[in-house]
């Protein structure tokens, strides 16, 4: 079965980070797009949530995996996804649409935040780089 997962954050390639070049060396990006949702800077790092208002969008990248029982046996080690890890999770794992810049749509696998946004700067923008500048 093909996994396809949705990056908004540190596992963007452009954020040149040690998960983010794993993530790259473990699948191939098959291009740029966004799903429904908010984007929040939670600490130097986003957190997403889901949205069913089109006008509400999370920019990233969409990358096929490899491998994808091993990828996301790192990556929810990485984004804090586990029994070792206190309850609620800082982020949890969905399946969402993601709709690519050529106007299609896939199904993939999106790490959203998954706990209060109450207090949190939301990123109007939607696009995680934006905030680096």
């Amino acid at each position: 079965m093909i996994h396809y997962l949705f990056v908004y954050g540190t596992l963007l390639k452009d954020a040149n980070n040690d998960m983010s070049k794993f993530l790259a060396s473990q699948s191939e990006c098959i291009g740029q797009g966004y799903f429904k949702g908010k984007l929040y800077q939670v600490s130097w790092y986003p957190g997403a949530i889901v949205s069913d208002k089109s006008s509400e969008k999370v920019y990233g990248s969409i990358f096929k995996l490899k491998d994808a029982e091993t990828v996301f046996n790192v990556l929810d080690e990485y984004e804090g996804i586990g029994e070792q890890y206190p309850k609620p999770h800082l982020f949890k794992k969905e399946q969402i649409i993601a709709f690519l810049e050529d106007g299609s749509s896939i199904e993939a696998s999106v790490y959203v935040y998954n706990r209060e946004i109450k207090g949190l700067n939301r990123v109007e923008s939607g696009d995680f780089l934006s905030t680096m500048n």
